[in-house]
């Protein structure tokens, strides 16, 4: 040991024993033992390196004995680990503190000469085989990353039947969980994926709007209402199941100021739900205003945007949206124009581009980037374009050759903002209708899917799910979905057997005859069906007989039969009343002498200008004529 430590230890050990006879007692207790570590990290390296040559040495002969190798070739290596190993034995005797010894000393035995790969060049400071293979997988990841198009999850997909007819309105709730469809049928239908099975039927159906076709239907950012566009001028508010809530109050058609009415007087034609706030929507409809609504006040709108041309002459909106922030409304024309008013101002706009489309093209859908700066556009000049809301003269990017026959022809944005999708429109049986999907920074076409042989008219893309929903001309509603990209939703339904129906079973009891039975026990003989309903029908409780008529004076709250209303207490004092006479002629001519007498009613008014009757004088022939016969008489 070092001798400055032995100094060290028995300077202390004095120094304990001076206190201990200070304080009167022998000592401080029982003294730690002490360890000399490099003695024991010695034993224990030289007990190593004895396995690790014990080790090599039994692998060797093993192998010579599967092999039938010769001695010569194995012995080298085996003295060669010896003499290295004795040579480390010297090095550490003689220096038993060096880090380097200590970092070249083999604890353990070492790998197999089989595992071992080729040599390595030198320099090399890379990985194993398995790292390798990781680093392959995190650039296989890094390329999804990179490529937004894996991320479309479109491996599997499920069809809804909605009806025959086009599907005009597609809503998904923010969570995710039900799915709204309407149509030109009338029917707005609703779909539970958590409570679907693999028939994939809705769960309710409803016609709210009567015989108006649906042309948009959405819930709210809190998703416990649904907004109902339909082709009337009143839009309705339904809750999760359907029930109505509220329903848009109508305006005065005879007023021309739009301004002053208190809703809209025409078919309406798109609406949307604040995105933040979750009390206010939006419509915008034919007489030419867009309006905002509260659902708490049904009888008034809140406010109104009045699109004009750069004339200032009325124009129609076709299409209308919120930005992501809620501070803007964005309305397309049927103009072509897109104008842009701030939410708090409604008088004139903000942005204004007249001839953002082909003029009486009718722009179908306008729809808002994630990041809030970027407008998308799609036109019935068959054009898909994006805007910059910083720069609102000209669009950033166009597309063109994209039928678009459908006033509602959805297009949005994927939700990595990343890509843009819009759906293609065929006419009958000339085609199918597609999902396009556009990059967004260089707006060239990446990927497309076909849907089906009729037009693709709505799309939604749920950026919680991570399903594409599409709405057809057909009648159809189907889902995209990918196990492992997507969430929820379809995967909930696809899993679930079908249900069997429920069959009413009934239980009945045989009848046991038992001829000698005791009376007490014994069972009555059954009847036939016949009889026990001719039974039933004889008693008066069974087979509901009505009451008989009340006759007399009436008793328990009922009015005798006769009397008892008008029409019979007239037809009893005045109808059958014995005075009448069978003449009607002597009736009348009983009043003759009290008349001209005491002319009352008609006789004093005339009794200056009235002239006096004359009547024809009775001649002779016409006495003899009345004395002939019947029979003789000339026919007139």
């Amino acid at each position: 040991m070092d001798p400055s430590r032995v100094e060290e230890a028995s300077d202390k050990m004095s120094d304990d024993a001076e206190m201990a006879s200070v304080m009167g007692f022998s000592g401080f207790g029982k003294k730690a033992r002490t360890f000399d570590l490099d003695a024991i990290f010695e034993t224990t390296r030289r007990t190593a390196v004895e396995r690790s040559q014990r080790v090599l040495e039994e692998r060797e002969k093993e192998d010579m004995e599967e092999e039938g190798e010769s001695s010569k070739s194995v012995k080298p290596p085996v003295k060669a680990a010896a003499a290295a190993s004795s040579k480390q034995e010297t090095d550490s005797s003689s220096d038993s503190g060096s880090d380097s010894d200590s970092d070249s000393d083999i604890i353990g035995p070492p790998v197999p000469d089989e595992l071992v790969g080729p040599p390595l060049p030198p320099g090399y400071t890379g990985s194993t085989a398995h790292s390798d293979d990781d680093d392959d997988d995190d650039d296989e990841e890094a390329d999804d990353e990179d490529n937004p198009v894996k991320k479309i999850p479109d491996t599997h997909e499920i069809t809804l039947q909605h009806g025959t007819r086009t599907v005009s309105a597609l809503g998904l709730d923010p969570s995710g969980a039900r799915l709204v469809t309407g149509g030109y049928d009338y029917d707005v239908r609703f779909w539970d994926f958590a409570g679907m099975d693999q028939s994939l039927q809705a769960f309710r159906s409803l016609q709210p709007c009567e015989c108006h076709q649906i042309n948009h239907v959405q819930y709210s950012v809190t998703g416990d209402v649904i907004l109902v566009i339909s082709g009337n001028a009143q839009a309705k508010v339904l809750d999760r199941d359907g029930f109505n809530v509220m329903e848009c109050v109508k305006g005065d058609q005879y007023i021309v100021d739009m301004a002053n009415t208190k809703g809209h007087t025409a078919m309406l034609n798109c609406g949307c739900w604040h995105p933040k706030m979750k009390e206010e929507f939006m419509t915008c409809s034919n007489d030419g205003t867009v309006r905002t609504w509260d659902v708490n006040s049904e009888k008034k709108h809140k406010a109104v945007f009045k699109p004009r041309t750069f004339q200032g002459k009325k124009v129609t909106p076709t299409c209308c949206t919120y930005s992501r922030d809620g501070k803007l409304i964005a309305a397309g024309c049927q103009d072509g124009s897109i104008q842009i008013w701030d939410r708090n101002l409604s008088v004139h706009t903000k942005f204004h581009c007249k001839q953002a489309h082909t003029p009486g093209s009718d722009p179908s859908c306008l729809a808002f980037s994630y990041d809030g700066v970027t407008l998308a556009s799609r036109g019935g000049d068959d054009t898909l374009k994006t805007w910059d809301i910083r720069n609102f003269r000209k669009p950033v990017n166009v597309a063109t050759g994209l039928p678009n026959n459908f006033t509602m022809t959805d297009c949005c944005f994927s939700p990595d903002d990343k890509l843009i999708l819009t759906g293609t429109s065929v006419k009958k049986d000339q085609g199918s209708g597609k999902l396009v999907f556009f990059d967004r920074a260089s707006f060239q076409k990446v990927y497309e899917i076909e849907v089906t042989n009729a037009s693709a008219v709505r799309c939604l893309w749920h950026p919680k799910l991570n399903q594409i929903m599409v709405g057809t001309a057909n009648g159809l509603a189907k889902v995209y979905y990918d196990p492992f990209k997507s969430h929820r939703g379809a995967k909930l339904c696809v899993v679930k057997s079908q249900r069997k129906e429920k069959h009413t079973e009934v239980l009945t009891q045989d009848y046991i005859i038992t001829p000698h039975a005791l009376p007490m026990f014994r069972e009555a003989r059954q009847r036939s069906t016949r009889k026990q309903l001719e039974k039933d029908r004889l008693d008066p409780k069974k087979s509901n007989k009505p009451e008989p008529p009340v006759s007399g004076p009436g008793r328990g709250g009922r009015v005798a039969a006769h009397g008892g209303t008008l029409s019979s207490f007239i037809v009893k004092n005045i109808a059958l009343d014995k005075t009448d006479d069978s003449d009607p002629r002597a009736a009348i001519l009983r009043h003759a002498k009290e008349a001209s007498e005491n002319p009352y009613w008609v006789a004093p008014a005339y009794t200056e200008t009235q002239p006096e009757p004359l009547f024809a004088e009775e001649s002779e022939e016409d006495e003899e004529a009345e004395k002939e016969p019947q029979w003789k008489k000339r026919k007139i």
